[in-house]
């Protein structure tokens, strides 16, 4: 496949205009699909245009921020759309967020309205949240499903304002917006430990995910299970956008259950499944693949973790898939960068993350940003349309990522072959990737660290056969303090998203140093390591 994609004249330049595009490109085609629910692309428009009406309604104008935490779901899609449709910014909150991490973000962000529900796996979000006296900013609160508390709406009355405005309001609204307008701010963590919001805009996302569904070769009439959650960019861009620009079927699914998404590939003649690695190999595994009819499968995204060469040979042997691609990006680059083509060899696409797409640079450079011969590690840096124009109110950490000419550097360590393919091999940022979810050691420690027993904490990723990668923290105790691995391990579920949580505990005398009194931690991964293999 070449490395030219074409671009249609009428690509529009705002992500509200994709779907009116899709309405009228696509008007028989499903476009969402959940339960019962089944709306074509003119019904989706409509029915965000009747929430987008029900925003302005609620006073939310251009550039306001609106927050949802939620699973995925129709509502999801449909509020996203919304938001879009009036000028709104997107700030998507991750659904494993305890109530303290969904404050910050929502208060960094200055969020006005949180889409939410009440009743996601036995969890609360608004009471998660607490005290509303904590998140000044925010004014309303809908909930997508489930009963809605006091001071909170329904989305069924929150939907009933949109009578008292005009029905072309969101369309004049939508046609208003500017291809260089914030479209979404995701949060991401840093080194810090302190999510800074990546700010992403209408136009590069609409051309970034052409790209990208144009390599994957998504099509009209595909049927996309979106596993990926709506709230990081993999589902919600890679997702939703994509869907509207192709004229897919989105069809949402909230929790990754192997005998449920093999149902539902069944029932709805599921075509396109991208997932983590950890998705297809529990999938090959199951002893019940065989009762369920999957030979619709034909496209594949994977990435975010180690990808086994022997997975890729009998997903497409043992499974119907003929296009598997991996790629790598970060939120930063509005979440891509490179990508594998769907002609490429297996080792290419299980050991690469591929090769960079049209109009984007990836460069391996050393120390001084001086690019490294082929075959030698270096950090990874990216520039072009798709780097982020900086983080959110934050311009020294903007600064620190976005260098004078406009380079991106990514933290990460990798490998570039001669044709360019780029193999990830190390973060120089710590991070660790649980199942697809980006692991940051310094966010993990500073919780830790919270811990009346602890006095100091290292966590790095170790292997896991599952997840691809698995905290493992090295905690020295205080003085006289005794508590055990359990113990920890129970806490930090009570303290912080579930992926965060370390699955292994080692206590310990102390931490090794080097001369700069940094924590030595490819050591403690080595050890980390052994001692499981010991196991």
């Amino acid at each position: 496949m070449t490395d030219e994609i074409p671009v249609p004249d009428d690509l529009p330049t705002t992500v509200a205009g994709a779907l009116e595009r899709a309405a009228r490109l696509f008007p028989e085609r499903e476009a969402l699909v959940e339960g019962d629910l089944r709306l074509t692309f003119p019904q989706l428009l409509e029915a965000a245009d009747e929430a987008a009406r029900a925003l302005i309604a609620t006073g939310i104008e251009a550039g306001d921020r609106v927050a949802i935490w939620a699973p995925n779901c129709a509502e999801w899609v449909i509020a996203s759309a919304a938001i879009h449709r009036v000028g709104a910014v997107l700030v998507p909150l991750n659904t494993r967020f305890k109530g303290n991490e969904a404050a910050y973000i929502l208060n960094t962000s200055r969020a006005r309205l949180l889409f939410t529900v009440t009743d996601f796996l036995d969890t609360d979000y608004v009471a998660l949240l607490g005290d509303r006296a904590e998140v000044p900013h925010l004014e309303h609160v809908v909930v997508l499903r489930g009963r809605a508390p006091q001071g909170c709406t329904s989305w069924g009355d929150f939907l009933a304002r949109a009578s008292s405005v005009p029905v072309d309001a969101a369309a004049r609204r939508a046609a208003a917006i500017g291809p260089d307008d914030l479209a979404d701010i995701l949060f991401t963590s840093g080194t810090t430990g302190k999510p800074k919001g990546a700010m992403l805009l209408h136009s590069v996302l609409v051309r970034a995910y052409w790209a990208w569904a144009s390599v994957v070769g998504l099509q009209e009439g595909d049927r996309y299970l979106i596993v990926n959650p709506f709230f990081h960019s993999f589902g919600l861009n890679s997702g939703i956008l994509a869907c509207e620009l192709k004229g897919a079927t989105m069809i949402p699914h909230a929790v990754f259950d192997v005998p449920a998404v093999m149902k539902r590939v069944e029932e709805e003649k599921v075509t396109m499944l991208p997932g983590p690695p950890a998705i297809y190999q529990t999938m090959l595994d199951h002893p019940e693949r065989d009762t369920y009819d999957t030979s619709t499968l034909r496209l594949s995204v994977t990435g975010a973790a180690a990808v086994p060469v022997e997975m890729i040979r009998r997903m497409r042997e043992e499974l119907t898939f003929t296009t598997i691609v991996t790629g790598y990006g970060l939120t930063e680059a509005h979440g891509m960068a490179t990508m594998c083509r769907h002609d490429d060899d297996p080792e290419i696409i299980s050991q690469t993350s591929g090769r960079a797409i049209p109009d984007v640079e990836v460069l391996v450079v050393d120390e001084d940003g001086n690019e490294v011969p082929r075959g030698e590690s270096g950090e990874i840096v990216i520039r072009g349309y798709v780097v982020m124009p900086g983080y959110f109110e934050n311009p020294e950490a903007t600064a620190e990522a976005i260098d004078a000419d406009g380079w991106l550097h990514t933290g990460d360590i990798g490998v570039m072959d001669d044709d360019g393919n780029l193999r990830i091999t190390d973060r120089i940022k710590d991070m660790f990737i649980v199942g697809g979810f980006n692991a940051y050691p310094a966010e993990i420690e500073g919780v830790i660290l919270r811990h009346p027993a602890v006095n100091q904490v290292a966590v790095v990723g170790v292997p896991d056969q599952r997840m691809g990668e698995v905290g493992m923290a090295f905690v020295v105790l205080r003085p006289g303090a005794s508590l055990d691995e359990a113990e920890l391990v129970s806490w930090c579920r009570e303290e912080m998203a579930n992926y965060k949580v370390p699955r292994h505990v080692r206590i310990v005398d102390s931490l090794p140093l080097n001369a700069s009194n940094k924590v030595l931690k490819f050591q403690l991964r080595d050890e980390g390591v052994a001692s499981l293999q010991q196991h």
